[in-house]
C-alpha cells in the first residue's frame, strides 16, 4: 500500500495516544449501513476487515472512514415529478407553479429514496504519533474535512492543527524554478503549472516537458506564480506539490520497490508495506517542511 494523494495535519510530537484508546473513542462512530430512508451515512470501519477500528503496526495507526451515499439521479426525479405534475394539471385544470413544483420534486425524492442504489467510498487515514503527523489519503480537501470533523467529535480535546509553514508553497516553488535549483534532497521534474496573479488569470501548464529555466524566468517576470510542481525526493519518491500544500500523485520509485521485503503472509506483507510507507513519507514530510522554511509557530 502507498497513499496516492495526501492532506497533511499536525499533532504534538510525540502524541501520547494508544491504538486501544483511539479505537474506544471511535467506537461511537462505527460505520453501519444507512437505513432505507437515509441519504448519507458516515462512520469508521476496520481498515483490515477484522473488526478493529484502528490497525497498529510499528507504532503507526491506520483508520478508514466509510461514506455511504444513496444515488438518486436528478434526471429520474425530474421525469417522475413531470409525470405527477401532468396528473395534477389534469385534476386541477392548471399546471403547478414554481413553488409547488419544487415541493413536488422533494416529495418524489423522498419516495424514491428507499429504492436508491447505495454507493460506498472509503478514505484511509494514517496517524504517526511519533512524528506528529495525521495524513488523509485524499486529493480533495472536502473529504479531508469530513475526516477531521468526525475525529474532532470522537476524540476529546484532539490537539490537531493544520500544517503551516514559513514560506508559501507558491512563492517557494516559483523561487526554485527561477533559480533552477531545487532544495536539498529534492529534484525538479517535468510537470508544472504557472498562473498569473492579475485579473487575466492566464495559465500555462507543462506535462512531461523539460522546464527550461529561461522559459520559467520569462513567465515569472510576467507575473506568474507556480501553482503545481512535480518533484522527486531523495531519488525514492516522486510527487506533485500544490500551492495549497497538498501532495499529489505520490509514487514510490524503483529503489523502494527493490528494497521491499518478500513474504507469503498477507498480513505480514500489509504491515511491511505500511511500515515502509510511513517511514519514507515521514522523512519526506520533514524535508519538505524544511524546504518551505520550517513550520510557522504561534
Amino acid at each position: 500500500m502507498f497513499f496516492k494523494n495526501v492532506q497533511l495535519y499536525r499533532l504534538p510530537a510525540p502524541w501520547g495516544m494508544t491504538a486501544e484508546r483511539l479505537a474506544e473513542a471511535l467506537a461511537s462512530q462505527a460505520f453501519a449501513p444507512a437505513p432505507s430512508n437515509e441519504l448519507l451515512r458516515q462512520g469508521w470501519a476496520s481498515p483490515r476487515e477484522n473488526g478493529q477500528l484502528v490497525h497498529a503496526a510499528n507504532g503507526q495507526f491506520l483508520l478508514s472512514l466509510v461514506t455511504e451515499k444513496k444515488i438518486l439521479p436528478s434526471k429520474v426525479i425530474n421525469q417522475v415529478a413531470k409525470a405527477k405534475a401532468a396528473e395534477l394539471e389534469e385534476q386541477q385544470g392548471f399546471p403547478p407553479g414554481k413553488k409547488a413544483m419544487k415541493e413536488l420534486k422533494e416529495r418524489v425524492a423522498d419516495e424514491l429514496l428507499p429504492r436508491a442504489f447505495p454507493a460506498r467510498d472509503a478514505v484511509d487515514v494514517w496517524i504517526d504519533p511519533k512524528h506528529g503527523w495525521l495524513v488523509v489519503n485524499s486529493s480533495t480537501a472536502s473529504k479531508a474535512d469530513d475526516v477531521i470533523k468526525l475525529l474532532l467529535n470522537a476524540v476529546d480535546r484532539l490537539p490537531l492543527e493544520s500544517l503551516r509553514v514559513q514560506s508559501s508553497p507558491a512563492a517557494a516553488m516559483t523561487a526554485w524554478l527561477e533559480s533552477d535549483e531545487a532544495p536539498h534532497n529534492f529534484t525538479i521534474d517535468q510537470d508544472a503549472t504557472l498562473r498569473a496573479t492579475g485579473e487575466s488569470k492566464s495559465q500555462i501548464g507543462y506535462k512531461r516537458h523539460t522546464l527550461d529555466p529561461e522559459d520559467m524566468r520569462r513567465h515569472i517576470a510576467a507575473g506568474k506564480l507556480c501553482q503545481r510542481l512535480a518533484l522527486t525526493w531523495n531519488s525514492r519518491i516522486s510527487f506533485v506539490l500544490t500551492d495549497q500544500l497538498s501532495i499529489k500523485a505520490i509514487k514510490p520509485l524503483d529503489v523502494l520497490k527493490e528494497n521491499d521485503s518478500v513474504t507469503f503472509d498477507q498480513a505480514e506483507r500489509f504491515d511491511n508495506d505500511f511500515t515502509l510507507m510511513s517511514g519514507e513519507l515521514a522523512n519526506l514530510f520533514a524535508d519538505l517542511v524544511e524546504a518551505l522554511g520550517g513550520e510557522a509557530r504561534g
